[in-house]
């Protein structure tokens, strides 16, 4: 393809990405050189820990060519997901007998959204010049995307780690089209976040341990989402009433005054995941889990961990003759996991003064 006719595809990429719903595209090519000294220090801190998939693939996430052969390009979008009528964050984490879920888990997985959009405007690109080469991601492979959407021009890493953008904040998920087309690239946007350490002064857990630097181990969307055994017990307390992820770092950035609300229905909240209680939550059988879970990204921990993030947070809820039938009721529960985080929960509401209900 000609020069003229790849800028003529590329505005035409941006119009196609919009009508899918897309908020903004950009195009990066594919050198991460910057980046992967980075990544490699992070591994060797072991700030990722549990999460082995981020070590396992050598230096395919900061290589593209070589995760997809005959990359050139890639193509970066961002869809706003907050969704319209949601519950204000702060009044639920002000509130401990309700739970938190981090806004962007309330309503359909996001993966599955994407994805679906993403294949689509490969094919509108394939009906315009004809076969190509390309594959679409969406946080679903060693792609590293905030460094590629920094390169994009999509807007900049804040210092908590995600991107932000001027117009629209941090609300929003990224995806991407590794392609073999070499369009042409759009340049990156300066970092704006100057002298502000709000995300990291108000982290729980102190998880950012300085600007741009994220220890894994104590970030509560880890320990909620991707940790798979006992929570440490340090870090319980912490955690307060979240029981899927946490919003704390972009409640707080100034950027997110100009953050939009989704367009998609998609991602409107269900089974009021936005203000439930927690012992409405706990009373699910697993049952009750996987259909009211269907078609969420909360499905994937599995109703054991569920149960575990629950009775953590109950742990921290407010003392009372409901909080500690709902525990006791899990108290003998098949999982160890569960019956050890159930069993702490207790005991601090014991510690309280409150006595046991049997």
């Amino acid at each position: 393809m000609t020069e003229q006719s790849l800028s003529e595809l590329r505005a035409s990429i941006e119009n196609w990405a919009h009508e899918l719903g897309f908020e903004q595209t950009g195009i990066a090519d594919c050198d991460l050189s910057e980046a992967e000294p980075r990544l490699q220090d992070w591994l060797d801190q072991g700030w990722h820990g549990d999460m082995e998939f981020m070590a396992a693939h050598g230096t395919k996430r900061t290589r593209p060519p070589e995760l997809v052969p005959g990359t050139r390009r890639v193509i970066s979008v961002r869809m706003n997901y907050l969704p319209d009528g949601v519950t204000p964050a702060e009044g639920v984490l002000d509130d401990p007998q309700r739970a938190y879920v981090a806004r962007y888990a309330v309503g359909r997985d996001y993966h599955k959204v994407l994805r679906n959009r993403l294949e689509a405007l490969a094919q509108k690109i394939r009906e315009e010049i004809g076969e190509f080469g390309y594959r679409v991601f969406t946080d679903s492979a060693p792609v590293m995307e905030v460094e590629l959407a920094t390169k994009a021009g999509l807007g900049w890493r804040g210092k908590h780690t995600l991107l932000l953008n001027r117009d629209a904040g941090s609300w929003f998920f990224l995806g991407e089209i590794y392609t073999d087309l070499e369009l042409p690239v759009d340049q990156s946007q300066p970092d704006h976040c100057g002298d502000c350490a709000r995300c990291i002064d108000i982290c729980p857990t102190r998880a950012i341990v300085a600007p741009y630097k994220l220890d894994a181990r104590r970030c509560i969307s880890y320990l909620t989402i991707e940790h798979k055994g006992s929570i440490p017990i340090d870090l319980r307390p912490l955690i307060g009433n979240r029981i899927y992820g946490c919003d704390d770092c972009q409640l707080v950035c100034p950027w997110n005054r100009f953050a939009q609300k989704a367009t998609l229905s998609d991602f409107d909240v269900r089974h009021e995941l936005d203000t439930s209680e927690l012992v409405t939550l706990f009373a699910w059988d697993e049952e009750e889990f996987d259909h009211n879970m269907r078609g969420s990204a909360i499905r994937r921990i599995g109703y054991e961990r569920w149960l575990r993030n629950i009775a953590c947070a109950l742990g921290n809820a407010a003392t009372s003759l409901a909080v500690i039938a709902a525990l006791e009721s899990r108290a003998d529960h098949s999982s160890a996991l569960v019956r050890e985080h159930v069993a702490w929960a207790i005991a601090r509401h014991l510690e309280r003064g409150i006595a046991s209900t049997t």
